[in-house]
């Protein structure tokens, strides 16, 4: 499969994506990847190294006549979001990506693709090994674990990088130049509960909430789409209140800045209530999906017998937690006053774990206003304290303040218009992008961001337009041309 989007064009970029898409690269593991970058620039006689942290620089002299301009920065990161189907047989940890085509559109089958930021990397090690497309001093910056904490951006010390003009490849509208982003906290709830018997008059259910979109939760959380914990917890509480359904085990949610698209639990409603609360178990699971029947088409809701849980949660705690993530905000919080159609401040509800007397919830607080951000987390982090649980508030990292008067977007804009007929949307996005961090090390130097389509990430549906990378590709290859004189 990946042998037939090697014959895509640009064939330098098609054919280092599939060589990075055989490489393991999930978040927190990145060892494999980095000493693949390692080995690459080494092998091209660059000067290559890796910093403190794991990022990986590569620097290329200017081209003949090139000399003169402005040092480039190109930056990526390494790792992907490891996402599949529940019903997909793959090991993320020894398997390479199995890609195929579908129309414009490059996929792959059952996992996330790795286009978001691989496609990135792709392009910046097509210029590192090219050798007869003119561009200034290039200097690659790799950095790894965005996806989970941007910790290399974090790690990455002042006067490492020699750039003076930054070129960001990880958005994913080719038709936008990104200029800001937003800021990011992660808040964890914890706390322990009492397991008490099951009574046993009571029968055993498996409720299922599963075939949701998913998607990135930022760029994709203004969409309308379901959150598996939320529907899940619904659920739930309807059970609780109507038939004092008791709560085994909860498992819901991934990664935090993956939108929930499956939830399962484990319950017991007393026999006596079996058939009374399959009957309304079917009413609610029907107006759920009527709700979402534009956005989620293809959400799955279901119950099924199963042996009854010996323990189930102590009823006092299984209140409190089920009414605190009732409580708790999920989705847009607050538009931006400043900037049109810009979500400010939002929150996703990423992870729920209930099982053998621990309880894990996990959510991502995104805003390009730090004190929206920090008040949005207080509320979260006062909703599950009134649940007994610890929480803490951690992984913080700061937004990108939009510049408009930058030189190089002045460049883009131009070269843009001048290329495909039409001006480019300079817009800030809800994403987090490392801009914002490296530019707390680096606060001369002029950022962009910029990439080419890229639809589902962060989800098993994730895919990038073929024709999209073409045009990408030759708006880079022109941009390089025209990088100001020092």
């Amino acid at each position: 499969m990946s042998q037939e989007v090697r014959q895509l064009e640009p064939k330098v970029v098609w054919n280092k994506f599939a060589d990075l898409n055989e490489v393991p690269r999930p978040s927190k593991k990145e060892e494999r990847v980095i000493q693949f970058m390692l080995d690459f620039g080494n092998s091209l006689g660059l000067e290559t190294f890796s910093d403190a942290v794991g990022n990986v620089i590569i620097r290329k002299q200017a081209t003949a006549g090139m000399e003169d301009r402005k040092k480039i920065t190109l930056q990526s990161h390494l790792d992907m979001v490891h996402q599949k189907n529940v019903d997909t047989d793959f090991d993320f940890d020894a398997e390479g990506i199995k890609m195929y085509i579908d129309n414009d559109w490059v996929k792959a089958k059952g996992t996330t693709l790795g286009a978001d930021n691989g496609l990135g990397v792709a392009t910046i090690m097509a210029l590192l090994e090219s050798t007869d497309i003119p561009h200034p001093f290039l200097e690659a910056l790799f950095t790894i674990d965005e996806e989970t904490g941007m910790t290399g951006a974090m790690g990455l010390e002042g006067g490492v990088l020699q750039g003076e003009i930054l070129l960001n490849l990880d958005t994913e509208e080719d038709d936008e130049l990104d200029i800001g982003c937003a800021g990011g906290i992660d808040i964890t709830a914890t706390r322990s509960y009492i397991q008490e018997n099951g009574a046993g008059d009571s029968v055993g259910f498996l409720i299922s909430v599963k075939d949701l979109q998913g998607g990135h939760s930022g760029m994709d959380i203004h969409k309308g789409l379901g959150n598996a914990n939320k529907i899940m917890n619904r659920l739930i509480f309807n059970g609780m209140e109507k038939f004092e359904l008791q709560v085994a085990e909860i498992d819901g949610g991934s990664l935090r800045n993956a939108i929930p698209r499956e939830s399962f639990a484990k319950v017991a409603v007393k026999s006596s209530n079996k058939s009374a609360f399959e009957a309304e178990f079917a009413q609610w699971a029907q107006m759920i999906k009527s709700e979402l029947s534009v956005n989620e088409p293809d959400l799955t809701i279901s119950l099924e017998l199963i042996e009854t849980p010996e323990k189930v949660m102590q009823e006092d705690t299984q209140k409190m937690l089920i009414r605190a993530l009732y409580t708790a905000h999920n989705g847009v919080y607050a538009m931006s006053a400043a900037i049109a159609d810009l979500v400010e401040t939002s929150n996703n509800i990423a992870r729920v774990v209930v099982k053998e007397g621990a309880i894990r919830i996990g959510c991502l607080t995104r805003s390009s206003v730090n004190s929206a951000k920090m008040d949005l987390a207080i509320a979260l982090k006062s909703a599950f304290q009134l649940a007994g649980c610890d929480v803490g508030m951690d992984g913080e990292y700061p937004g990108w303040n939009p510049n408009p008067d930058s030189t190089i977007l002045k460049v883009l804009e131009s070269k843009y218009e001048a290329l495909f007929g039409t001006k480019p949307d300079v817009v800030a996005c809800h994403a987090g992008l490392e801009c914002g961090i490296l530019g707390q090390n680096y606060p001369e130097m002029d950022m962009i961001s910029f990439g080419p389509t890229i639809k589902g990430a962060h989800s098993p549906d994730e895919r990038v337009s073929i024709t999209s990378v073409q045009k990408y590709w030759k708006f880079v290859l022109e941009i390089l041309k025209d990088i100001p004189k020092k």
